[in-house]
């Protein structure tokens, strides 16, 4: 990603000045109570990936609903379209433009150069990583929290069935997805000391075939919870946990109602995120130069239900982990994969 944006960088800002670039895109139609334009560009893994860039959008619309801002979506088919389409959004005048996901760190960077009075917002991604540049606000998330969560609740259910692992399905290895993994291996190991971790990324966010293969060698190596951390290709590696009846693990939203074999989810309030930084934007308290930081304690992150099959005494057990956190009893949670 970081080879390809510098060299992609001037004629991509050029064309963008010029013309359209050939990405989807997704009018929102709104009853606008004032002026202010809100614009939001996903990143490849698009509005249906049932996870992150979709909680982004759920955010976008309450948004336009609860406070009558117009909003525009711009979806993004490649790595190439990140640069026109924050670009486009700017050039057209929007008050907030959002990029979601890590994997726009680059683009966000160029183009908040190139509009100094646009403010921008960013998830998943500090302001210090984009240069501390006064118009960008960093939303971030302390997915470690939830990872932790998600994984103490597998190693127990591991235990109960008399398995000795459980492993995690990585998209590609990045901060966030990092912190999640990172958690969640925590978790688990607090749950069961003598539990082994398995851990393995697919390198890609939409393929669903790849997040398969690699959740079926983990199964076939032993182990009984599969966590998928890996948005739309992810739920190819609870596909696979579904065919050999082992427990899967969501990630982002709650992504129990793929079935019962679904423990529970590591949740991480994007929606809330975005539609913060809205408010704040639309109210004169744009937060650009700074990161706001959604943790355990305001519900920023978080622990999905748990299916009708959890083997009693789990939930209850997490539940008091949870605040364990939150009190501060349990710290220093990992937030990198060895």
């Amino acid at each position: 990603m970081k080879s390809l944006i510098p060299l992609l960088l001037v004629l991509a800002l050029a064309a963008t000045a010029c013309g359209s670039t050939k990405h989807a895109t997704t009018p929102l139609t709104t009853s606008a109570k004032t002026s202010f334009k809100v614009g939001l560009s996903t990143d490849i893994g698009g509005l249906n990936d049932r996870s992150f860039n979709h909680l982004a959008y759920a955010g976008l619309l309450k948004a336009a609903k609860d406070l009558g801002v117009q909003t525009r979506v711009v979806q993004s088919a490649s790595p190439a379209d990140y640069i026109p389409n924050l670009s486009k959004l700017a050039q057209q005048g929007y008050n907030l433009v959002i990029g979601v996901g890590f994997t726009e760190i680059d683009a966000m960077k160029a183009v908040a150069k190139q509009f100094p009075k646009t403010h921008f917002a960013i998830v998943d991604v500090s302001n210090a990583d984009e240069g501390g540049l006064k118009n960008v606000q960093g939303l971030l998330f302390k997915e470690q929290e939830a990872g932790y969560l998600a994984g103490y609740a597998a190693g127990l259910a591991a235990k109960q069935r008399g398995g000795h692992a459980v492993s995690s399905v990585g998209g590609e290895k990045q901060p966030p997805v990092d912190r999640y993994i990172a958690g969640f291996q925590a978790g688990a190991k607090a749950a069961d000391p003598g539990i082994q971790t398995l851990n393995g990324y697919s390198q890609d966010f939409e393929n669903q075939a790849k997040c398969k293969e690699v959740a079926l060698n983990q199964i076939a190596a032993g182990s009984v919870v599969v966590f998928q951390v890996a948005g739309g290709c992810g739920l190819g590696a609870l596909d696979a946990a579904k065919e050999n009846n082992v427990w899967g693990v969501g990630v982002d939203a709650d992504q129990g109602y793929l079935g019962t074999y679904v423990l529970t989810s590591a949740l991480k309030r994007v929606d809330t995120a975005v539609y913060d930084s809205i408010r704040d934007a639309k109210a004169g308290k744009f937060k650009g130069g700074t990161d706001s930081v959604y943790g355990l304690d305001i519900g920023g992150v978080g622990i999905g239900k748990f299916s009708s099959k959890t083997p009693a005494g789990i939930a209850a057990k997490v539940a008091q982990i949870k605040q364990e956190i939150v009190s501060g009893k349990i710290t220093n949670i990992p937030t990198t994969v060895k």
